[in-house]
């Protein structure tokens, strides 16, 4: 009875590890990637309309291309997040891969930067995901080393 009012069980808790087989790292990697490229778009559709309803469009171009960016994108930084958190506790994984993917798609669509930028921005996704990775893998290794 005291286990299911425990409300700091493993399954429950934002840090936990995340182990299991790879076709379950790679569903959640394309889930997640695949949710966050679709709310960037659906919250960048006022950007997108016709200019009769009122809204120009921020800039003229195609979305398809920065769709595939940002679905590459998105699929690199939920990997590496999956990846460390199959190892060591990460907080908010998924929240993270989806907050970067989901900004990065909505900027992109509503402003349409030139190849640079956008590699600029992806990178910046890219990095601050291995940043987030590098700060759990620390606290992850000194819990090991105190012997937690």
């Amino acid at each position: 009875m005291n286990e299911l009012l425990d409300s700091s069980s493993p399954d429950e808790s934002e840090e936990t590890v995340r182990p299991g087989p790879l076709w379950r790292h790679a569903a959640w990697v394309a889930g997640i990637t695949a949710c966050a490229v679709g709310v960037g778009w659906a919250s960048a559709l006022f950007r997108i309309g016709p200019e009769e309803y009122g809204l120009p469009s921020a800039a003229p171009g195609a979305a398809w291309p920065y769709l595939v960016a940002w679905t590459t994108t998105g699929l690199a930084v939920a990997a590496i997040l999956r990846a460390v958190a199959a190892r060591v506790p990460v907080y908010a994984p998924g929240r993270t891969a989806a907050l970067l993917t989901a900004l990065g798609t909505r900027l992109s669509l509503g402003w349409r930067p030139e190849a640079p930028v956008l590699g600029v921005m992806a990178a910046a996704a890219l990095t601050v995901a291995a940043i987030w990775c590098a700060l759990a893998l620390r606290s992850g290794s000194s819990a090991t080393a105190a012997g937690e």
